[in-house]
């Protein structure tokens, strides 16, 4: 920004000095990392997390830089706001163990608030009110888990709160608020009832979850005697989920429309709208009219008969300018219709194919 550019240029005998603070302040520590990993992967997972639960805008990828040692890491953000959020990442579950994420020991910078990351993914979940079909007793074995390695410093509404979000955060949910409807809390174990028998069996996924600093034991209580379901600890189901945002946000980059200077609409026209010369340029006319105000329009064509007929497209100096005709199009109504904006193949329109 501004500031630091100008801080910058004041200290240009200590300019040194003050990158290497710059970059203390950007840098964090991450500890207890498995000893199999690399640093891509490292930072893949952690950007991916930092997006999950929207502590970086989407496809952004926050942290840019990693050390990685035997059993620690040093990674670097791209700014003092990333790093200031990358800090709610400690208690992270990973490969099977909770990572440990803090200020690297030469930091002297402002201390900064932040939440772990039980607290920042297990907090503000509700539970719906509690249906009939599940107070009743006579699929209660089916609904219920145990719990165990819990402590007496854990309260029934923590643990609730935190298992129901955590669910909710990796889609084992079938629905909107808390699966989980009641909760018996002993010294080192734990009943939990949910609302339905299926999300009882997903919730054996959470198995080893990390929470107030221990890994929680969750599966069946010793009375089941139903089929057994197949199911991963909470460590793979995480990592897995995270690789699949991670593939399906690449995906999305992957498939993105090319964008070309020439925008077409969809959904605008009827054939009875061309008919007849005078309304045909009417609609030329109004055309050109309201899509020239998103940048230089060099031309619109109107196919009045063939495979392109009833499309309006449009031929803009700039790709840009075409990028802003889009943003303002789509998704106008006419007469109606909603309208569809979208870039069409350059190099068929200019041999005036108008299919695409």
């Amino acid at each position: 920004g501004y500031f630091a550019m100008s801080s910058a240029a004041t200290l240009s005998p200590n300019s040194n000095l003050s990158k290497a603070a710059d970059k203390v302040n950007r840098e964090l520590f991450v500890g207890n990392t498995p000893s199999d990993i690399s640093e891509a992967v490292l930072v893949n997972f952690l950007n991916g997390a930092m997006e999950r639960v929207r502590l970086c805008e989407t496809g952004r990828k926050p942290i840019i830089k990693c050390r990685l040692s035997a059993k620690y890491a040093f990674i670097e953000c791209e700014t003092v706001e990333d790093t200031n959020r990358a800090l709610n990442l400690n208690g992270i579950c990973f490969r099977g163990v909770s990572l440990r994420v803090s200020r690297p020991s030469k930091y002297a910078g402002l201390k900064t608030s932040y939440k772990t990351w039980q607290e920042l993914t297990g907090q503000h979940l509700r539970s719906p009110p509690i249906p009939e079909s599940v107070m009743s007793d006579n699929n209660k074995v089916n609904l219920e888990l145990f719990i165990g390695n819990t402590t007496p410093e854990m309260t029934e509404a923590g643990l609730v709160n935190f298992l129901g979000k955590a669910m909710e955060q990796v889609e084992l949910t079938e629905g909107p608020g808390n699966p989980i409807v009641s909760c018996q809390m002993n010294d080192k174990f734990a009943f939990v009832k949910f609302r339905s028998a299926s999300e009882a069996s997903a919730a054996l996924n959470l198995n080893n979850i990390p929470f107030m600093g221990l890994h929680l034991r969750v599966n069946r209580p010793s009375k089941y005697a139903g089929p057994a379901v197949a199911c991963e600890n909470w460590e793979e189901v995480l990592s897995k989920y995270m690789a699949r945002k991670l593939t399906s946000a690449s995906k999305v980059e992957v498939n993105k429309p090319k964008r070309t200077r020439i925008v077409q609409l969809k959904n605008m026209l009827t054939m009875d709208d061309l008919e007849s010369d005078e309304d045909y340029r009417e609609v030329m006319d109004e055309t050109r009219e309201e899509c020239g105000q998103f940048g230089d329009l060099k031309r619109v064509v109107i196919p009045r008969r063939g495979v392109g007929a009833t499309k309006i497209l449009l031929e803009y100096k700039t790709t840009e300018d075409a990028a802003k005709a889009i943003k303002a199009l789509a998704g106008r109504t006419f007469d109606g219709r909603t309208i569809e904006a979208v870039y069409a193949d350059e190099e068929k329109y200019l041999n005036n194919d108008y299919s695409g």
